[in-house]
């Protein structure tokens, strides 16, 4: 049995918890991950620290073995409607729990919790992208960035 729980400005994570997370999505992103160091940031930011906007961070635990199986991260924009009011900027499943619908609760719960629209960024061969699809993301535009 899958157990999702939610962190919010509101309710904070302990530090181990935090520190768990932020390891375990470095660790599960694999090749479609960041440095630690940025995913720390990104949670910080959805937990509304040095006065941020906030967001969600949610985690699944397999309540039989008490190990994480996935997590997700989502940043408030601060926008509304031209630019969606969420971003989802992680989600990871252990890989030992991938296909079991892991994944796809964690997606369920964001989408819920999360006040207004979200996007994503996605890789275009990353299989993540067909769940996102049957969720009912659609690609609307080509994401183009300049790095100073």
């Amino acid at each position: 049995m899958i157990k999702i729980t939610t962190y919010t400005p509101e309710n904070q994570p302990e530090e181990k918890t935090l520190s768990q997370i932020v390891t375990f999505l470095f660790k599960n992103l694999e090749q479609y991950g960041d440095p630690s160091s940025d995913i720390q940031k990104a949670i910080d930011y959805a937990l509304g620290k040095d006065n941020k906007p906030g967001g969600l961070v949610l985690m699944a635990k397999d309540e039989e073995t008490d190990k994480l199986a996935g997590a997700v991260v989502v940043n408030t924009t601060g926008m509304v409607s031209y630019i969606p009011e969420n971003i989802l900027v992680y989600i990871a499943t252990d890989k030992n729990m991938r296909g079991k619908g892991v994944g796809k609760k964690l997606m369920q719960a964001a989408i819920e919790q999360a006040d207004g629209d979200m996007a994503l960024h996605c890789e275009p061969d990353n299989p993540a992208r067909h769940l996102y699809e049957k969720l009912g993301f659609t690609s609307k535009y080509l994401e183009m960035r300049l790095k100073k």
